[in-house]
């Protein structure tokens, strides 16, 4: 009767730690970090001074006063530009995500299910053929035993 030994909170962290998808997810995290600060660079540095351009200032400048006055006592300002520059910075983002790694990545996988399919359809031909020539063998064999025993 022996008792497993559970295993301690440091073997199971280290475990965890080793697991490939852990790491994969780790350094998604960095890169994405790393292309969120390109995309924003862009969009604050290119995207905002052009669509500022059709206007008087910076897109991040557009704030509207609902109350009051602004900038005042009591003023409440709605920075609206901001919102509009973190929706073109996702946008941006999300287009580049797309057509990059998830259309082709999509792509890829569609020819690698064609090609297994193609595979799949040939050993399945393969398999066919066999049964049929197995089968005309066992008929071969029936048919010299049912001769065989007439004779007999």
């Amino acid at each position: 009767m022996s008792e497993k030994k559970k295993p301690s909170v440091w073997e199971g962290f280290k475990a965890f730690l080793m697991r490939g998808n852990v790491i994969d997810l780790a350094v998604a995290v960095v890169i994405g970090a790393a292309f969120t600060n390109i995309v924003n660079s862009v969009v604050k540095g290119v995207i905002n001074p052009l669509v500022g351009a059709f206007g008087t200032k910076d897109l991040e400048g557009y704030k509207s006063c609902i109350k009051g006055t602004c900038p005042g006592p009591g003023g409440i300002e709605i920075l609206w530009g901001s919102v509009l520059s973190a929706v073109l910075s996702f946008v941006i983002t999300a287009a580049v995500v797309y057509f990059l790694m998830v259309l082709p990545m999509a792509k890829y996988l569609a020819k690698k299910a064609d090609r297994d399919a193609a595979k799949e359809g040939v050993h399945e031909t393969l398999e066919v053929s066999e049964l049929e020539v197995l089968k005309e063998i066992r008929d071969a064999l029936v048919a010299q035993r049912g001769s065989g025993h007439s004779e007999a």
